[in-house]
């Protein structure tokens, strides 16, 4: 993650963040997602039933690989000097476009979009996160990130 003055983050809007290392999202992991979140669909974890559907097997969930944004962001994200703490505010936009077969090596690639002041010390900061599948042509997701940065002094 960089860190940068205010007045450099405010000047970066529309810059390229740079792109994270590959990650691989194994069955483990999505069998994990589907425990946590209740979510066993077949497709997620049914090695057997999901190799019968055109997917050929099991996918990672949609919301596993969303849920990736702040491990990556530690990789291609940028914060003010002086953080205080930072939160996740939400999302401007999502989409999930190809889906992440088991198995498959996945990495970020950040851009800031936007930087807002909401009040002394609390910036608005969009990113959007395009999160790239190893070897395919279309990314799995696309997401406008909101974090909240606050600041101390």
């Amino acid at each position: 993650m960089q860190i940068v003055s205010r007045d450099r983050l405010m000047e970066m809007v529309g810059e390229d963040l740079g792109t994270s290392d590959w990650f691989t999202i194994d069955q483990d992991r999505i069998n994990a997602f589907a425990d946590v979140t209740l979510d066993h669909q077949f497709i997620h974890v049914d090695e057997e039933q999901a190799a019968k559907t055109p997917l050929g097997g099991t996918i990672a969930h949609g919301f596993l690989t969303l849920s990736l944004v702040p491990y990556f962001t530690a990789e291609v994200g940028v914060m003010p000097e002086n953080l205080a703490m930072m939160f996740n505010y939400g999302l401007d936009k999502l989409r999930f476009i190809s889906p992440v077969k088991s198995g498959s090596e996945v990495r970020a690639h950040g851009k800031l979009v936007g930087v807002s002041e909401k009040g002394p010390g609390q910036l608005l900061i969009k990113t959007e996160i395009t999160i790239e599948i190893k070897d395919e042509e279309k990314p799995a997701m696309v997401a406008e990130t909101l974090t909240m940065a606050i600041t101390a002094g």
